[in-house]
């Protein structure tokens, strides 16, 4: 698997507020595209692994904003699996629209199965057995 991931997104006018400025919510569903389309490169879906019994649950999500994106921007968000432990799954986000950074993010989550009890993360993604 990949550790970092690089993919565009267009900032759409449903997602900003009567500034014309994305909403501050807007940036976690952008850090969740980008976590699924890492794994997706890497040749598997969160479809996969729910299918397997497993979930990976938001338990902690940060977002430093740094500047403004707006109303069709185009901007590019780099997501890197930065740590792996036997229940958690670490990410790192930035942001940029060109050069500029608009913002940082990290997430954590973990994997749990339909109970919510604790699994490791090696039973929905084996193929991040290796970075742990």
């Amino acid at each position: 698997m990949n550790r970092s991931h690089t993919t565009e997104i267009r900032v759409r006018y449903a997602e900003t507020d009567a500034m014309g400025v994305l909403h501050h919510a807007g940036y976690l569903i952008y850090f969740e595209i980008g976590r699924t389309e890492a794994l997706r490169e890497d040749g598997g879906s969160y479809a996969d692994v729910e299918k397997s019994g497993r979930f990976l649950v938001v338990v902690e999500a940060n977002v430093k904003y740094r500047s403004p994106a707006r109303y069709d921007d185009l901007l590019t968000l780099t997501t890197t699996v930065s740590r792996v432990t036997p229940a958690k799954l670490e990410h790192d986000y930035e942001l940029r629209r060109g050069d500029q950074l608009i913002a940082t993010g990290r997430t954590v989550l973990a994997c749990v199965d339909a109970d919510g009890k604790i699994h490791r993360v090696s039973d929905a993604l084996p193929a991040l057995a290796e970075l742990m």
